[in-house]
Formats: C-alpha cells, structure tokens, sequence
C-alpha cells in the first residue's frame, strides 16, 4: 500500500526535508502532500482575485484560495503530520490538526517540550507526539509495514 501523508506547519526549518528523506532512505512507499511552503506565495494566493489594500480582506481572500489545497489535500491523506516551531505561532497548523480531528484523520504532532502547555488540546487528539523529525521518521516506518 502507498499512503498519502500530508505535511503541515512551520515553514522556517527543514522538518519536511528531513521526514521526506528519512523515508526515501528506508525506501517507504509514502507520497508526501504539504500546503504552498513559500510565504509570499501564500500571502498572495487571492491577489488574482483582485487588488485590496486591506490586509484583513487580503488575507481572507488568499486563505481561502489556499484552503481549497489544504482541504483536499487533508480529506485525502492517510496521516497528517502537524508541525509546531517556537519563532512563530502556527495557527494554521493547529486549525489543520482541529481539522483532521474533525474528520477522523489520524495526526502526529511534531514539536518541542517547551510549548506542550499551549497545545495540550491538539496534542490530545493527536496519535502520537514527536519531538524530531527523526522520532517521525521511525513512526512512519512502523504504521506503513506490512508486519
């Protein structure tokens, strides 16, 4: 079986690099799924829409553009991985994993000791929690085996 495994979160790090090689190095059959990573991109995704000088509607227009790939993409995904870096607060990410929840989609969350506190409801809902991309790694290899 090939499964679909959707990467969500922080973009400020190589965490998807990582995962996406550590599974090709033990050869998973995993196709990797990931919202835009490129910010800029991403602010601009409705600006085809129309100009506005607004940054609330501006915003408003470019998530919902971009929700259109991240709702399909989470609704046909296996397992999501949710990443939580500490320089930024990823409310996307948290509205993803309250997502997959919602959905009944199995998720694992992928961040540090230090903000646990702030995330304990996601976390709770989550199927296992990691703290590096190398523990994801390894929870991958043991879900996808045919053993």
């Amino acid at each position: 079986m090939n499964w679909t495994v959707y990467l969500s979160g922080e973009i400020h790090s190589d965490w998807r690099q990582k995962i996406m090689q550590g599974a090709k190095e033990h050869g998973l059959a995993i196709t990797f799924t990931s919202a835009v990573t490129d910010h800029e991109a991403s602010d601009a995704a409705g600006d085809v829409l129309g100009e506005n000088d607004n940054g609330f509607w501006r915003d408003h227009q470019s998530s919902k553009v971009n929700a259109i790939r991240t709702k399909n993409m989470i609704q046909k995904c296996d397992i999501a991985i949710i990443r939580f870096g500490n320089k930024y607060k990823q409310w996307n990410a948290a509205f993803d994993a309250g997502y997959c929840a919602a959905l009944g989609k199995p998720y694992i969350t992928l961040h540090a000791e230090d903000i646990i506190h702030p995330l304990k409801e996601v976390d709770a809902a989550a199927m296992a929690w990691a703290q590096t991309p190398e523990q994801v790694v390894e929870l991958l290899k043991y879900v996808t085996s045919d053993n």
